[in-house]
């Protein structure tokens, strides 16, 4: 039994034609599946939820969606038993579709998960934030704060984006959001604590991204060296004297270097990150509020993919 969770709305709109394009495969094949199509943000999470709290039968459930979407579902995820999951790319991003080199066509990708010949065990983060109330979030692809977390915040609130992209314009949006946020962005104080041991302090910190994969924001490559599979996340701090610094460490991550002088990169299990004052978060693209502090951790080798 294979589960789809699958949402419509992913690359504005796009997801359901996917959707309808790999349910015209399957039907003739005599394949046996169930399908959930989110309706809200979140609703990921519970779908997941209701497939794996309990049982211990292994259960296959594909993703179609962006990065937005794979992340609400392994954030619903219960291991009790095993878990395989399937991803078809959908979204306007991409970075874990590009980082695991999946196919951008559909059905080759649905032809690899229906007979597939390479598994992955591939580590997945937690960011644990909040001062009353503590929170836990799962990541596959990153998690971060400071510019980034502000980009992914205006993107999010930006109401023309849609019209953008179903204009064939997908990177403006992108564009114009990096655009503000870099020319608003002011740098803060703080420090990053690596495995509890090595305190590393900065004085203009810009961005703070924990990667477990190697790109984030839409192609940045922004931790060449990051494996998904080691244990281990990449902490990448950009910290710089001035803005044009920074500018020149950012366009060069989207150049995907092989390496990036200026940007500073800690290898660790976990880090606790502060900041002097509170700056927006984001886990895969997805908001969450401003925060001061954050403590993120690498899960090994948790989760079975196919690629």
């Amino acid at each position: 039994m294979y589960y789809f969770i699958i949402n419509p709305c992913s690359g504005s709109g796009r997801g359901r034609k996917v959707w309808n394009k790999v349910e015209r495969y399957l039907l003739p094949r005599g394949v046996e599946y169930r399908v959930f199509l989110t309706e809200r943000p979140g609703q990921a999470t519970e779908f997941a939820q209701q497939l794996t709290r309990g049982s211990r039968d292994p259960r296959l459930i594909v993703v179609v969606g962006g990065d937005g979407t794979v992340n609400e579902v392994v954030d619903g995820i219960c291991f009790g038993g095993a878990v395989t999951l399937g991803y078809i790319p959908v979204g306007v991003k991409g970075d874990l579709a590009r980082s695991l080199k999946l196919s951008r066509s559909p059905l080759r990708n649905m032809k690899k998960i229906l007979h597939p010949k390479y598994y992955k065990l591939v580590d997945y983060g937690v960011v644990t934030y909040g001062d009353e109330a503590v929170r836990h979030r799962r990541f596959m692809v990153s998690a971060g704060i400071g510019l980034n977390g502000a980009v992914c915040q205006s993107l999010l609130n930006m109401r023309s984006a849609r019209l953008w992209r179903y204009l064939a314009l997908k990177r403006l949006p992108n564009c114009l959001c990096e655009t503000a946020q870099y020319v608003k962005a002011r740098p803060a104080k703080g420090y990053i604590l690596l495995d509890g041991e090595k305190r590393v302090e900065f004085n203009n910190i810009y961005q703070v991204a924990v990667q477990n994969h190697s790109f984030e924001g839409g192609g940045y490559r922004i931790a060449p060296g990051a494996d998904c599979s080691d244990g281990r996340l990449e902490v990448c701090v950009l910290s710089n004297a001035s803005k044009l610094q920074a500018l020149g460490v950012l366009t060069r991550a989207w150049q995907k270097r092989s390496y990036n002088k200026g940007m500073r990169i800690y290898s660790c299990r976990e880090a606790r990150i502060h900041m002097e004052r509170p700056m927006a978060v984001h886990v895969d693209g997805e908001c969450c509020s401003s925060q001061s502090d954050l403590e993120v951790r690498c899960i090994e080798r948790a989760l079975r993919m196919i690629v």
